[in-house]
């Protein structure tokens, strides 16, 4: 039996070791010292001075929290996470929530240097403020058996086409958010051929029949994240998303979109 590729090796220890056991010392040895994230429109880096302490006050508000691993897609230089994060909160008295996040990672060979991410905030304060939680979506059967899978470069075009449509709703089979959980997850702005509209495609690429990206969309607000009085003006909005082609298709998928940062 083929062993799984060495980053998902690593992978498996960024969730496992550092993130599910909430150890931020286990980072000195998955992390290169200069590591950036790229979240919402913000850089946290270095590792040590800014990424480390923001993500030990998410784990001083879930002490117990968990992540799930629901996909990993690997072709070896570059590796995606599809992920549930679950747990209670000490600022909402032990409320319990469960939001999903895509990553997008890199590595030198041996340590994590960046990762283009998303979470979903605004369904984890949408539960925390109603006292609701989400289901847990399932997790992947073998995500640590994960094998590379080499780029293709004919379904990267396909997608950075679809994204830079600016309709990436009229796709059929994408999943949006958590509207599988029964939630509406409708467009939040509308990009088309608006003055303001504008796609850029921050980070892309492919393993076998999947591709994983990160985009910024520049467009006009039509509500979905509250802020009614704000319809019609400019907003900026941010997305991952997992696709699969199948015979030249997009097949099947999940976008996570920054509604919280476009609240905000």
């Amino acid at each position: 039996m083929t062993s799984a590729a060495p980053f998902v090796s690593l992978i498996r220890r960024y969730v496992l070791d550092y993130l599910a056991c909430g150890d931020t010392s286990v980072c000195d040895e998955i992390m290169h010292p200069d590591f950036l994230l790229y979240m919402g429109g913000h850089e946290l880096g270095p590792r040590d001075d800014v990424y480390v302490p923001a993500v030990a006050k998410q784990m001083e508000q879930f002490p117990g929290l968990c992540m799930t691993a629901n996909e990993v897609m690997c072709n070896g230089d570059r590796l995606a996470l599809r992920f549930s994060q679950h747990g209670a909160s000490m600022r909402h008295d032990g409320h319990q929530a469960a939001w999903s996040g895509i990553g997008l990672y890199f590595w030198d060979g041996e340590r994590l240097t960046a990762n283009w991410a998303l979470e979903d905030y605004y369904a984890r304060r949408r539960q925390l403020a109603d006292r609701t939680t989400n289901q847990l979506e399932p997790p992947a059967v073998a995500p640590w058996d994960e094998l590379a899978e080499t780029e293709n470069p004919a379904n990267e075009e396909l997608v950075r086409t679809w994204l830079r449509s600016g309709n990436i709703h009229g796709q059929p089979h994408v999943a949006f958010d958590d509207e599988w959980d029964g939630h509406l997850c409708g467009p939040v702005i509308e990009v088309g051929e608006t003055e303001v509209g504008e796609t850029t495609v921050d980070d892309l690429f492919s393993a076998g029949n999947r591709v994983a990206f990160h985009m910024t969309q520049t467009g006009t607000y039509v509500g979905g994240a509250g802020k009614d009085d704000r319809l019609g003006t400019p907003a900026t909005l941010r997305s991952a998303g997992i696709v699969t082609i199948v015979d030249g298709v997009i097949a099947s998928g999940r976008v996570i979109r920054d509604r919280s940062g476009l609240f905000a």
